[in-house]
C-alpha cells in the first residue's frame, strides 16, 4: 500500500497541486468535518464516474485504524487507478497537527458575535 504523510499532503495542498483528496466515509461524516478541498465519495462505484484513472488520488477517513480508506485504496487500485495513496492518519492526525478542517462540527470561533456567524454552506 502506498502511503502519503501528513506533511507531504499539507505541502501538496498548500501548493494547490492537482490532486483528488477523497474522504471515503459517509455524507453525514463529511458534512460534520473534513479536510478543505476534499471530495466525498463513499461508494466506490461512484469513483469511476467522478475520478479519472490517471488522477493523483489520496484517500482518507477517520484515523489510522479506520478500514474505509484501506478498502477504498484497494478497490481503486484493483479497478485500474494508477496513482492512489492512502493518508492513514486521517482526520485525527490532521486535526492533531492543528491543520484546518471544515464542516458543521468544526468548533466555532466564539470570540465573534452571534450576528457575525454565518452558515458556510457545508
Amino acid at each position: 500500500m502506498k502511503l502519503i504523510s501528513r506533511e507531504e499532503l499539507k505541502d501538496k495542498l498548500d501548493r494547490n497541486e492537482d490532486i483528488k483528496l477523497v474522504f471515503v466515509l459517509g455524507e453525514w461524516q463529511f458534512l460534520s468535518q473534513h479536510i478543505p478541498g476534499s471530495l466525498n465519495i463513499h461508494r466506490m462505484e461512484e469513483a469511476a464516474e467522478r475520478l479519472d484513472p490517471n488522477d493523483e488520488i489520496v484517500v482518507y477517513c477517520a484515523n489510522e485504524i479506520c478500514p474505509a480508506s484501506i478498502y477504498a485504496y484497494h478497490y481503486l487500485v484493483s479497478h485500474g487507478f494508477k496513482n492512489v495513496r492512502r493518508y492513514a492518519g486521517g482526520l485525527e492526525d490532521w486535526a492533531s497537527a492543528g491543520y484546518p478542517l471544515v464542516g458543521a462540527l468544526v468548533p466555532l470561533d466564539y470570540s465573534r458575535s452571534f450576528s457575525e456567524l454565518q452558515y458556510q454552506g457545508i
